[in-house]
């Protein structure tokens, strides 16, 4: 499967996070925990500069608590600032508002000494469509200030958010690339729900989401699943004999694979299957 998907809204985001960042005085760049790799958009590095930035990993409570210390490890030693969050519970949120006021100590000093008593730090979000930023914005608030949804592409405006005296966050709207040049790529991001499902065949994409976990996690997959052996065996295979197992039947008794499809992905995408991570940090 080569998957692309770069809506003409995304264009305009883009644009609109280039004529904002000027505004903030530090960037969040939110990654999805499960993906830590293929979330992170190759264009963000242009559009943030010099400016500091915080890695957040989000969906931390979905992704691999081992895999998770790796992913760790490989931040620090690239000198990058990483803390991992949960937009549900709510961890890593103080620590991450300690990391903004760390960061931009320095020019609220300089503020307070030309008398600008107060200054609020200026952050901005940016990351992926359907990464978490709204659930994480109204954590990290208190509050609901930002319009949240499982589908991507619900935030298509900016707006402000007051974190608390000290801190205002603006929220952007999530943005893809234009072309995404390794192919695993795409199909991590459909995966995870970056990627509208209704332009994929979501068959196809179940099936090769079996094929992965088969290869990475084969006891989750067949406990959650009551499969035989998946050693060797295709996705389509695998994904018809967990149809039959969970009724998922027509008349004449074939497989509906559209519907254990459907099953198969948003039950990935819940945390259902287990806590998976589908990429290890380069070597």
């Amino acid at each position: 499967m080569n998957i692309q998907w770069f809506p003409g809204h995304m264009a305009k985001a883009r644009r609109l996070i280039r004529e904002n960042m000027k505004l903030v005085d530090v960037v969040i760049e939110l990654l999805d925990a499960r993906i830590p790799l293929s979330s992170r958009n190759p264009e963000i590095d242009t559009l943030v500069g010099q400016k500091p930035r915080i890695i957040a990993l989000n969906k931390s409570d979905l992704s691999d608590p081992g895999k998770n210390r790796l992913w760790a490890q490989y931040f620090i030693k690239s000198n990058t600032e990483v803390i991992y969050t949960n937009a549900i519970t709510g961890a890593g949120m103080e620590q991450l508002k300690d990391k903004l006021k760390e960061l931009t100590r320095r020019k609220t000093e300089s503020a307070a000494a030309r008398g600008r008593i107060g200054r609020a730090v200026k952050t901005m979000v940016v990351g992926i469509p359907n990464v978490g930023k709204s659930a994480f914005i109204n954590k990290i608030a208190g509050k609901a200030s930002a319009r949240t949804g499982d589908k991507p592409g619900v935030t298509r405006a900016k707006q402000w958010v007051r974190i608390n005296p000290e801190i205002q966050l603006l929220d952007t709207p999530g943005i893809l690339w234009p072309k995404f040049e390794d192919p695993n790529t795409g199909l991590n991001l459909a995966f995870t729900g970056a990627i509208k499902d209704e332009i994929m065949d979501t068959t196809e994409l179940a099936a090769r989401l079996m094929e992965r976990l088969a290869a990475m996690y084969p006891d989750k997959l067949m406990e959650r699943y009551k499969l035989g052996q998946v050693k060797d065996r295709s996705g389509f295979m695998l994904l018809e004999e967990a149809g039959r197992n969970r009724g998922c039947l027509v008349t004449g008794g074939e497989v509906d694979f559209n519907r254990i499809a459907v099953i198969v992905l948003d039950e990935f995408r819940g945390g259902r299957i287990g806590k998976i991570t589908l990429e290890d940090p380069p070597k």
